[in-house]
């Protein structure tokens, strides 16, 4: 072997095995225990980036490590394809964002292999491939024969100069993304997934506390998170009365405005409602009123979610019309507010601005009657400044409301309810804050929705016989719409399925969050043409562990629950949820160095080009340039002042991501992979550290060289699987001692996914083995020889190629076969005994220092030792101990 550790020869050689075995490539065998560990699918954007590394090595540690103990150990890989991001590219280099997206996968698989990722490719997926959206298609129209799936008019983003449609993210500032036009709030039909049908499940199982949960393998935030977006509430729904009637003389909306509160005990309190814009209300209000219709034009302007209507300004405008309270009779004014949703619930609020804080907002902005109708104990009330305690539901009671009065929070609502009820007006209901998942994207690069527009019957499904429908590969964006609309290979020859007359085909394409929802059971039958998942399903789901980044805690994670219960339910798999375990990796940091230029813009500088300035404490109070650099101010030269922004997650916008590949070239996938999982537990943060990426590859040197070191012995697999208790020396023992007693805690952390002291007790081996002395005895080399075999099996799931080179290398396969498989080391009990043990040496109740004693020594053999030592001979000089005291296996006390 190399006398030094050289990072390129070992995995390439290391590589060529593994392919030329197909090591990783894993069959159902119902002889071992199975364990699925995924890694959220990546988008294939070009490169890899340290997050991505981070993940997939937390993931191959689990695998090996499982694998090495005996499970069937799954760990595939496929491409979320689909999206916005290739359409984009497109628009900006003029490729067809399948030829963008089909050679990014190449490169990324590139990266992913040269990591070394014990990923079994025969399983690989790919979202943008026919045969895996068919079964998208296959699904929704099943989806569409329960009810689950249904089409409806839906509110979208509209740039009316490139006429498509935008995705929230492409609105800034209300405008358009690429045209900067004003963005307007349409009207146009779409599909949505019931989810909303499966609300008390999907919170049942996640819920914290809720004896009908399972998944308690998942991270607390993560449940919490879950929770609150599906957010079960428990209110009345109940209706104002009125009299107004539209242009065609009928009571618009039957006559009542229905609106939904969890707050029901304080419907006294009410002095105004809001409508959305859209409401039929409002629309009939402004049909009459100039400077209303421009305020809803403008609503058009606004957010569509409820994340955006929480940090726009609340605006609204007077309608004119007036409703009937519905238990004092009183005229109740009807506003339009900027900030209700007419998908939500029935699009109207009751204004309670005396007990919530949004609606004290607004009657302030307005004028608006403030009418205190709970009162808390010992709380005084203001209509000019608000208090928390004006919400208090827990301790306020109701005042100011008739019958009500007196009565806390629970006995109100119930009474509301009752005398509503009573009128035929209102009723108790739960409602969810999840809404139906509307799937249509009015975007080219997506699964095509299976549907065919006919002239006589409407909507109608493709019939499954003709699926896939197939995308075309051919298309560029051009900014001008769904370039599907003017596709004519897409729309030639279609015939309505039910008539036969000539049609056209559906547009819209599939939110990619579809894509997502079920790969992980794709990968059990990556290949089967007749179902969309069989019997590789049943052996591998649920999976055992998941793992992704916490960006994905909601959307993503709620839709694959829902998916799979919407599989489950079809007859399709046998689970109810998806994933048992669930872990989210922390981000990978590195500081951010920037510098404002004359035209006021800014410039992000490369933290290799720049260093640190301190203050006399040490503390980083600037920095500056150690390189020239390049900036919209020209070339800068060494020494320009920089300012440092702390730190932030990698980003290629600010100029301070690393590139593994760099880092692989120059120190090796292994110092990569090491470096991710020592600096931080998994799920915190990581910042990045150049000192620390030159410690983990210095680290592998130390471990080569020992390994060469060692080489002169020959045969180590033999030499280790002879060492005994017997005839070792003293160092030996205690080799031996250090080494299982680490490998005990190694192995503890392994099952706790707690990688970062994984390595830290390998280090720990490593300093153990290079301070032993052997004796050149049999036993002692046995001794090293079994030490160091520990420590590259312990060191095998971070750093797969060194260890398997060395553990090739130095013998070890020829005595126990390929590390990849080779049984996981166990800690031995014999070598965890202690001959001797250290007590300390206390003398009248001062640290004297400590002695050594036989491990099965008595008090009295202990008393003997500690008269004897030296530090006690000196400190008597020559009296007796009027005291002994021995604390078993701790310490020994005189006192004199």
């Amino acid at each position: 072997m190399q006398p030094t550790y050289q990072h390129k020869d070992v995995e390439r050689a290391a590589h060529a095995h593994w392919n030329a075995n197909d090591a990783y490539r894993v069959t159902e065998d119902a002889g071992k225990k199975k364990f699925y560990a995924c890694s959220m699918l990546p988008y294939p954007s070009g490169k890899l980036h340290m997050g991505h590394v981070r993940n997939y090595t937390i993931n191959d540690m689990l695998t090996r490590y499982l694998r090495m103990n005996g499970h069937n150990v799954l760990m595939p890989m496929g491409w979320d394809a689909f999206g916005l991001p290739a359409e984009n590219a497109a628009l900006k280099n003029g490729v067809p964002p399948a030829k963008w997206t089909y050679e990014n996968i190449a490169y990324m698989k590139q990266q992913m292999q040269a990591m070394g990722l014990a990923i079994d490719w025969s399983r690989e997926v790919a979202t943008c491939d026919p045969s895996y959206y068919k079964w998208n298609q296959w699904l929704f129209l099943k989806m569409l024969e329960k009810g689950i799936a249904y089409r409806k008019t839906q509110i979208v983003n509209w740039d009316p100069i490139d006429q498509t449609v935008l995705a929230n993210e492409q609105v800034i500032d209300g405008k358009g993304w690429r045209t900067g036009a004003t963005v307007e709030k349409r009207e146009i039909p779409g599909y949505y997934l019931n989810i909303t049908a499966y609300a008390d499940e999907l919170l049942d199982h996640v819920q914290i506390g809720n004896p009908k949960a399972t998944l308690n393998g998942w991270p607390d935030k993560v449940r919490l998170m879950q929770e609150n977006w599906i957010g079960k509430s428990e209110g009345v729904r109940f209706a104002f009365p009125h009299t107004i009637t539209g242009t065609d003389g009928a009571l618009i909306g039957d006559g009542k405005m229905y609106v939904f509160t969890t707050r029901a005990d304080t419907i006294m309190g009410v002095t105004f409602c809001a409508v959305a814009p859209e409401h039929p209300l409002a629309q009939h209000a402004a049909a009459n009123n100039p400077a209303l219709a421009a305020f809803i034009e403008e609503c058009k302007t606004g957010g569509t979610t409820e994340a955006e209507l929480a940090t726009q300004e609340k605006k609204g405008m007077a309608t004119g019309l007036f409703v009937t309270h519905p238990l004092t009779g009183a005229q109740v004014e009807v506003w339009v507010g900027n900030y209700v949703l007419m998908s939500y619930g029935d699009g109207a609020v009751m204004g309670v601005p005396a007990h919530d804080e949004r609606d004290f907002a607004f009657a302030l902005k307005y004028n608006l009657k403030i009418q205190q109708v709970v009162a808390v104990a010992g709380e005084g009330f203001s209509t000019e400044v608000w208090a928390d305690s004006y919400a208090d539901k827990q301790n306020g009671v109701c005042v100011n409301s008739g019958v009500l009065d007196g009565l806390g929070h629970k006995a109100a609502v119930d009474k509301v309810a009752e005398l509503l009820a009573a009128q035929g007006l209102g009723e108790k209901k739960t409602t969810f804050r999840l809404r139906d998942w509307g799937v249509s994207r009015q975007r080219y690069w997506g699964t095509p929705i299976p549907i065919i527009h006919c002239a006589e019957h409407g909507a109608v499904p493709v019939p499954e016989k003709d699926l896939p429908v197939v995308l075309p590969q051919d298309c560029i964006p051009d900014g001008s719409g769904n370039p599907l609309h003017k596709h004519e290979g897409f729309h030639a020859g279609v015939t309505c399925p039910v008539c036969g007359q000539p049609a056209r085909r559906e547009t819209d394409t599939m939110d990619t969050f579809v894509d997502s929802s079920w790969y992980f059971m794709r990968y059990c039958d990556p290949t089967n043409s007749e179902k969309m998942v069989a019997e590789g399903a049943d052996y591998w789901m649920p999976m055992d562990q998941y793992i992704g980044g916490i960006e994905h805690a909601i959307l993503h994670l709620l839709y694959a629950r829902f998916w799979t219960k919407v599989m489950r339910d079809l007859g399709l798999v046998k689970v109810d949820e998806p994933f048992s375990k669930l872990l989210t990796q922390g981000m990978v940091l590195n500081h951010i160095y920037s510098r404002r230029t004359e035209k006021g813009g800014k410039d992000y500088f490369w933290p290799h080009d720049v260093e640190h300035v301190l203050d006399e404490t040490g503390k980083v109070v600037g920095a500056r340039l150690k390189n020239p650099a390049t900036s919209g101010d020209g070339l800068l030269p060494v020494g320009t002042p920089i300012d440092y922004e702390g730190v932030g997650t990698m980003s290629k916008s600010k100029n301070n991501g690393v590139d593994p590949q760099d880092l692989i070239e120059k120190y090796g996938a292994d110092t990569a992979r090491l470096y991710t999982m020592f600096t931080a537990p998994p799920e915190a943060t990581l910042e990045w550290n150049d000192a620390a990426v030159e410690g983990s590859y210095r680290f592998l040197r130390r471990v080569w060289g020992f390994g060469h070191k060692l080489s002169t012995l020959g045969g180590l697999g033999a030499l280790a699987a002879g060492v005994s208790g017997q005839g070792l020396s003293k160092a030996a023992k205690a080799l031996r001692l250090e080494i299982h007693t680490v490998l005990k805690q190694v192995d503890y952390d392994y099952q706790r996914m707690q990688y970062n002291t994984v390595v830290s007790g390998a280090m720990k081996m490593l300093n153990a083995l290079e301070d032993f002395k052997p004796d050149g005895s049999a036993a002692d080399n046995a001794a090293l020889a079994e030490g160091f075999g520990i420590l590259l099996r312990c060191i095998y799931p971070a750093t797969p190629h060194v260890a398997h080179a060395l553990w090739s290398a130095l013998g070890y396969a020829a005595q126990s076969g390929e590390l990849l498989d080779a049984p996981w080391p166990q800690a031995d009990e014999a070598a965890l005994q202690r001959d001797e043990i250290e007590l300390v040496l206390q003398i009248n109740g001062k640290l004297r220092g400590s002695i050594t004693v036989p491990a099965n020594a008595d008090k009295a053999a202990i008393e003997a030792a500690a008269l004897a030592s030296e530090a006690f001979v000196k400190q008597a000089n020559g009296a007796t101990p009027k005291k002994v005291v021995v604390v078993p296996g701790r310490l020994v006390n005189l006192v004199v």
